[in-house]
């Protein structure tokens, strides 16, 4: 029989509000943020230590501003020259993974995790995650949302606002609620 995790980890429903597992990952992921929200701005080399021990992968140069949160941080991976700043949230049920040289204005989330319409199985606690990659060179603007299973291609620009329901292909500009291509840019 699969475990909880295992049965995120393929993709698949499962209860994330019942597994004492999945909820005691959780709970070591929520003192870590508390205590890295909790540290004066200019700690940056404790800072940094925490960012280390919490996500999956950094880079050797990267700068996550305060307040940060995520679910479980060994999900995400972050590329050399990672820079995101206040507000930023990452529920990383499943992996979240950005490239080189993305920058993420304020107030911006990343959602893996989903919910299923059927109110029988989302009352019983059950959800599902589906991974989210952002590519290299991105630059993505105030309070966007990106919602599970999307990807976001090198070089692209997501506008303030947008709600990115599907992925966006390289070299574009997008924007929007849903998020649609409204420009390429040149390669």
């Amino acid at each position: 029989m699969k475990t909880e995790k295992e049965k995120c980890r393929l993709g698949e429903l499962y209860n994330a509000n019942y597994d004492a597992e999945l909820i005691g990952e959780r709970q070591v992921c929520n003192e870590k943020c508390h205590a890295y929200n909790q540290l004066p701005p200019s700690s940056l080399k404790e800072r940094e230590a925490i960012i280390r021990d919490l996500l999956g992968k950094t880079g050797k140069q990267f700068l996550i501003e305060q307040p940060f949160h995520c679910d479980y941080g060994y999900n995400i991976e972050i590329g050399e020259n990672f820079y995101a700043n206040v507000n930023c949230v990452m529920l990383d049920g499943a992996k979240i993974t950005f490239g080189d040289n993305v920058f993420i204005a304020p107030n911006c989330g990343f959602y893996t995790a989903g919910h299923p319409l059927d109110v029988t199985q989302r009352n019983q606690g059950l959800e599902y995650a589906y991974p989210i990659t952002v590519g290299n060179n991105v630059w993505i603007g105030a309070q966007v949302c990106v919602l599970p299973g999307v990807s976001i291609g090198d070089n692209s620009v997501i506008g303030a606002g947008s709600v990115v329901t599907k992925s966006i292909p390289a070299n574009s500009v997008a924007v929007g609620n849903p998020c649609r291509v409204i420009r390429k840019l040149e390669e």
